[in-house]
């Protein structure tokens, strides 16, 4: 997910390091804070693999900074790891939300219709959080009213996400189709 981030933001534009960390971290959230610690190995390791570089610029003030951009290299990865998604990056939700926030840089609708129906399946299955035995069990059905409301505000978000990815897949199947 953060190498996806840094590949995602720095196609949109050449960034310093803070300001790459600051998108990244608006992204994420409190779920996986981007500390230095984290974020600067992942620079080093795509920079080694030839899949962004490093530019000294003079800063604002005194002190000059160091701005990312993506090679062309870079560019096709990001697109590749757009186009063929790991599992986990559709079933996770904090993943998927960066895979789908860089998304639309994958420029063909038929590509990008395959990576939402991938999220359509498996949205689909039947799941829960909890279960008596191998049974999923529905909100309904539970007396803890703190775990039915998971339930109920999972259903909701999954509802929701549902209805916007078969709007979404109908308007990309309608782009494909266009002449």
């Amino acid at each position: 997910m953060l190498e996806l981030s840094i590949l995602g933001f720095l196609y949109e534009a050449p960034l310093h390091g803070y300001e790459l960390r600051k998108r990244i971290t608006a992204l994420t959230g409190h779920v996986r804070p981007v500390g230095e610690s984290t974020l600067y190995p992942a620079i080093k390791r795509l920079e080694k693999a030839g899949l962004l570089v490093r530019e000294t610029q003079q800063g604002p003030a005194a002190a000059p900074r160091h701005v990312l951009s993506l090679t062309a290299a870079g560019r096709l990865e990001l697109r590749r790891r757009l186009a063929e998604p790991e599992g986990t990056d559709i079933t996770d939700e904090n993943r998927w939300f960066a895979l789908l926030t860089f998304l639309r840089h994958l420029d063909d609708p038929a590509a990008q219709a395959g990576v939402l129906r991938r999220r359509l399946q498996f949205l689909e299955e039947p799941a829960s959080f909890f279960y008596d035995g191998d049974r999923p069990l529905r909100a309904e059905e539970l007396d803890d009213p703190f775990r039915r409301g998971v339930l109920t505000v999972a259903r909701a978000t999954t509802e929701a996400e549902l209805a916007w990815l078969r709007a979404t897949l109908a308007e990309l199947e309608r782009a494909s189709d266009a002449p």
